[in-house]
């Protein structure tokens, strides 16, 4: 004998499947294939924890000063007033164009420091003279700006089939000021004037030395500009000029 047929349980029923179809019409189904979300401070996080390259990543990032490790300019506003020339004082002449310079500078990035900058500056001069004489492009290319790196490969390749080494030892760094400063656009660009003891000699395929000396210390000039986009979340610096005096 049949049970009577009994209309709330279909309505219930049909209510279920519609319930069921909307969820999965605002929601979605998973497929096993989605993205995980998308941190977009990810890449800068990742870049103030320590200097170790992830594996399978080579070069070396080399944070120059003005990258604090909390970023001021993310919460500052976009415009600060210019800050007395007197913070400066210690690193150029307050009336001069540098100055000028590092005040647009820090009023564009408030987290900006000219003692920070100058102290990894005189980090990454050694790092980049080291690399170029070991013949190591991988740790200037996040380093240099694309000309500059272009200039520095053709040398080492010119040396390497030459079958010529040369060997680069620091002494001391007598000298790292900051000669000139400026905000070209969005641009900052500090030129600073390094005056280090250095020991290099060139020696050919038999080791004979074909330049410089193993004994000798020569003081060495030079002027290198570095630049970087304030605007960009990319907070290092690169080299983008460099002159040797005299």
């Amino acid at each position: 004998m049949h049970e009577p047929f009994d209309i709330t349980t279909i309505i219930f029923a049909l209510l279920a499947v519609f319930v069921v179809w909307k969820l999965r019409s605002v929601l979605g189904t998973r497929t096993g294939n989605e993205r995980p979300p998308y941190d977009p401070f990810a890449a800068r996080r990742k870049a103030r924890e320590g200097s170790a390259n992830p594996p399978g990543e080579t070069g070396t990032v080399i944070r120059l000063p003005g990258a604090a490790e909390e970023r001021a300019s993310e919460s500052a506003p976009a415009s600060a007033p210019l800050v007395a020339g007197e913070q400066w004082d210690s690193f150029v002449n307050p009336d001069s164009r540098a100055a000028e310079g590092l005040n647009r500078i820090k009023s564009a990035d408030p987290a900006f420091s000219a003692a920070n900058f100058v102290e990894g500056a005189r980090v990454a001069y050694e790092m980049i003279v080291s690399a170029y004489a070991a013949g190591d492009r991988n740790t200037l290319v996040p380093i240099l700006a694309k000309d500059v790196l272009d200039s520095f490969s053709a040398s080492i390749a010119e040396r390497e089939a030459q079958g010529r080494k040369i060997d680069t030892t620091f002494v001391s760094m007598d000298k790292s000021v900051i000669e000139d400063a400026q905000l070209r656009g969005r641009s900052a660009q500090i030129t600073v004037r390094f005056q280090p003891k250095l020991i290099t000699v060139t020696r050919d395929r038999d080791g004979t030395v074909v330049d410089g000396s193993p004994d000798q210390v020569a003081d060495v000039t030079d002027l290198w500009t570095f630049a970087r986009d304030i605007d960009a979340r990319d907070p290092n610096w690169r080299l983008v000029a460099t002159e040797t005096v005299g």
